[in-house]
């Protein structure tokens, strides 16, 4: 179920990953609520997601797009695809990124690409191991994302040339 929005000229690539009907029971029978995940990116390696409660759809998405636009984050993207294979975990969430050739395109499930499609991955392998919540799918694709390093990075960190971390 995602979609596309864009409410402000910051072209943001907004998508909603799961909506999910609350119901509350009360003495007059049942209240019924919403929340919903949404991923927010720019397509070039900014991504953040925002969980959002309330009584309307629309007001919802709202919440969410917010609290995602405040979690936005940079990730290390190498050309159209990911720097080295990554296990993101969340609770019992687990997602194993793995790069891929020119051509393969975002092989993923449904919360797992939208958070993909959102920072701006193009080609690239998934498999979600464990649950398949996607609240937990989100948060965990997210963590293997912010957790990826590039070799110049690395090697900064270390203090080393790029070419000395190859060999």
């Amino acid at each position: 179920m995602a979609v596309q929005r864009n409410d402000k000229n910051d072209d943001l690539i907004e998508k909603i990953v799961y909506i999910n009907r609350v119901a509350k029971v009360v003495k007059g029978g049942r209240r019924f609520s919403f929340s919903a995940i949404v991923v927010v990116g720019d397509g070039n390696g900014k991504v953040g997601y925002g969980l959002g409660k309330a009584n309307q759809v629309p007001e919802a998405i709202r919440k969410g797009v917010e609290r995602a636009r405040k979690d936005m984050s940079r990730v290390s993207l190498q050309d159209t695809t990911i720097p080295h294979e990554i296990h993101g975990k969340y609770g019992a969430g687990c997602v194993m990124l793995k790069p891929a050739s020119d051509g393969t395109g975002v092989i993923a499930g449904g919360a797992v690409r939208a958070v993909l499609e959102a920072v701006g991955v193009h080609n690239i392998l998934t498999k979600c191991i464990g649950s398949h919540n996607p609240h937990n799918l989100v948060k965990a694709t997210i963590d293997g994302l912010r957790r990826l390093r590039t070799e110049k990075q690395i090697a900064a960190i270390r203090g080393l040339d790029p070419a000395d971390i190859r060999a």
